[in-house]
């Protein structure tokens, strides 16, 4: 890898902070090939596009394979802010994510190393190499300060 995973995930944080501004939960996802070059990045779009899987890393994935003309992604990083709830998770997995880079933890909502552990179960097809934590500070902050503003509480 070319590309180190703090470098990549700077992009997705710059997707995460398009959605801040936008009003939308700061979540900021962006695909790379393995030799480190940028296919394609997203922000979350539910509120805009009123669409409950409007998830940045589902939108990264469907406009990285129509890009690609391909629905398998098996020489591809994704680097995504927050760990990727079991929606996503499963479309990782689908779309046979070689790679997966994530940031902060989501202990209520997640679906990789907390929650449904989506990789973990028996009806899994594919697992893809793990990264957790990275940037995980900057992630994190970014979305604490989001949801302190919204509902006047911290959250994650």
């Amino acid at each position: 890898m070319t590309t180190p995973k703090n470098e990549m995930m700077k992009v997705a944080l710059t997707e995460a902070k398009e959605a801040y501004d936008a009003g939308e939960v700061p979540v900021g996802a962006a695909l790379f090939h393995k030799d480190g070059t940028l296919i394609a990045s997203e922000r979350n779009r539910v509120e805009e596009l009123n669409d409950p899987t409007a998830h940045a890393e589902m939108l990264v994935i469907k406009k990285a394979c129509t890009a690609l003309e391909t629905r398998y992604l098996d020489d591809y990083m994704l680097c995504v802010t927050l760990e990727p709830c079991a929606m996503c998770a499963q479309a990782i997995s689908l779309a046979r994510v070689g790679v997966l880079i994530f940031g902060a933890y989501d202990i209520k909502s997640g679906g990789t190393t907390n929650g449904a552990r989506v990789f973990d179960q028996k009806t899994c097809h594919h697992k893809p190499e793990l990264y957790d934590g990275i940037l995980e500070t900057e992630s994190a902050r970014l979305l604490q300060t989001f949801f302190k503003e919204k509902r006047g509480v911290d959250t994650v």
